[in-house]
């Protein structure tokens, strides 16, 4: 099930089909028959006319024979809708998820899962190459132990209809004004976040009125490794009634309220959340950030502290280190470790359990990076947006003997490399599958500093 809400006319110029312009009857868009050729770092696949013109097309695999509806056409590239798969590949499945026709949650659940790590090895080198200007192959992807049921942490958008009416979920795909309403069926999250967020739905009123006011919410459910569940809820014009729902809903722990910019404030239930990651025992908040898949996440960060190798006596710089697991990793075997973070919260986190030889200090990376430079090692795990060009310049101006970089968007870390390419060569790539159905794929590249 879906919901829209009313749509105003679109933005943006560029000729796109469907329509014979103001005033006049819609015509349907033109069709082409079209092989496709690779996946994109959105999941599309893609295809090119045969006036050469690459052509994006979600829900086809690579060797897909497809009919598409050109929706959008630009002057180099055009978007399609499929319309059906004439001679199916050996790459496509039928999707396991009963909400996967509609729903943008996932991209790639169509393909069978090592087409899908094959993929995603593509679009890591595919970006390398193109923005970065390095000559790769398509590097290892390391698969998740768990294809499906693996996030601890989800988010959901919920829109207030009219009469009482709510629908909660993923945004539908290709649809960014369109709700596909889930329930604890989804097969992207752990069983935890399903039994309480069925609980939710189940108890939280007419009008959701157990929740914050507002037309619309976004809900964030995070799962601990015993089961427990906090939910942080963003927008909204009051706390609602939260004791209620925690009474209402079992596994229903906390609720933390963030109405606008500001941090996020508990407002009913424990205040802090214990999460047993690896070899740490950790206390969140309702906002600080875990990878959302605890399995291949272990195996990442098995992989990092392998690069390190014996750090005993090394100055290292943790950059964007959360609540600083890196940090005290590093700590206990030897090194003496700055960790840099925004988030207070998380900086609180990172200093309530630093072991000796760590310190965390609290503020952007690329303002205060150049203050603990050079190092013996830096490592770098930077949002989506990847590094800011002031954190890449301090960096090149004073170079660490090694750079490792934990990256969860391939353009962004091929810009940055090419940033820091006057100081540093790229010595090794590899890639972890922590978002299995999707095209998001985590990369750590290990950079050394030339001469």
């Amino acid at each position: 099930m879906s919901e829209r809400r009313p749509r105003g006319p679109r933005r943006g110029g560029g000729a796109r089909g469907g329509s014979s312009g103001p005033g006049g009857p819609r015509r349907p868009p033109p069709t082409v028959t079209l092989r496709i050729d690779s996946i994109a770092a959105g999941g599309e696949g893609v295809g090119r006319l045969p006036d050469g013109r690459v052509c994006f097309v979600h829900r086809t695999a690579p060797g897909d024979l497809a009919e598409v509806a050109l929706t959008e056409r630009r002057d180099r590239w055009t978007r399609g809708r499929l319309l059906r798969v004439i001679e199916p590949s050996a790459e496509r499945r039928d999707a396991p998820c009963p909400f996967y026709a509609r729903c943008g949650g996932c991209t790639l659940e169509h393909m069978p899962y090592d087409a899908q790590l094959r993929a995603k090895g593509r679009i890591v080198a595919d970006a390398l190459t193109r923005i970065g200007g390095l000559a790769v192959d398509a590097p290892e992807v390391v698969p998740s132990p768990s294809e499906f049921r693996y996030r601890n942490r989800v988010s959901f958008a919920l829109r207030r209809m009219e009469h009482g009416r709510v629908v909660a979920g993923f945004h539908a795909l290709g649809e960014p004004d369109e709700i596909v309403d889930l329930d604890g069926a989804c097969l992207l999250f752990e069983a935890a976040i399903g039994r309480v967020w069925d609980g939710i739905r189940a108890n939280w009123g007419p009008d959701a009125r157990r929740l914050p006011s507002g037309a619309q919410l976004r809900l964030t459910l995070r799962a601990s490794a015993s089961g427990d569940v906090s939910l942080l809820v963003e927008g909204g014009f009051n706390p609602g009634r939260p004791q209620e729902l925690i009474d209402a809903v079992p596994g229903l722990v906390s609720v933390w309220h963030r109405p606008g910019e500001a941090t996020a404030e508990l407002v009913a239930g424990a205040p802090g959340l214990p999460e047993t990651w690896g070899d740490e025992t950790v206390e969140l908040s309702g906002a600080a950030f875990l990878q959302v898949n605890r399995a291949a996440a272990a195996l990442l960060e098995a992989h990092v502290m392998s690069l390190a190798g014996d750090v005993a006596g090394l100055r290292i710089v943790d950059a964007y280190c959360g609540i600083g697991l890196h940090a005290r990793r590093f700590a206990r075997a030897g090194a003496s470790v700055t960790g840099i973070e925004l988030d207070p919260n998380a900086v609180a986190e990172a200093r309530r359990a630093a072991p000796d030889g760590a310190v965390f200090v609290e503020g952007p990376v690329e303002a205060l990076i150049a203050d603990h430079l050079p190092a013996d090692l830096v490592v770098l795990n930077p949002p989506r947006a990847g590094i800011a060009g002031e954190a890449a310049d301090a960096l090149v101006a004073a170079p660490a003997a090694r750079i490792l970089y934990v990256s969860c968007n391939p353009a962004t870390l091929a810009r940055d490399l090419k940033r820091m390419a006057p100081a540093y060569r790229l010595e090794s790539i590899r890639s972890f599958d922590l978002f299995p159905q999707t095209a998001h794929v985590e990369s750590v590249a290990l950079l050394v500093a030339e001469g």
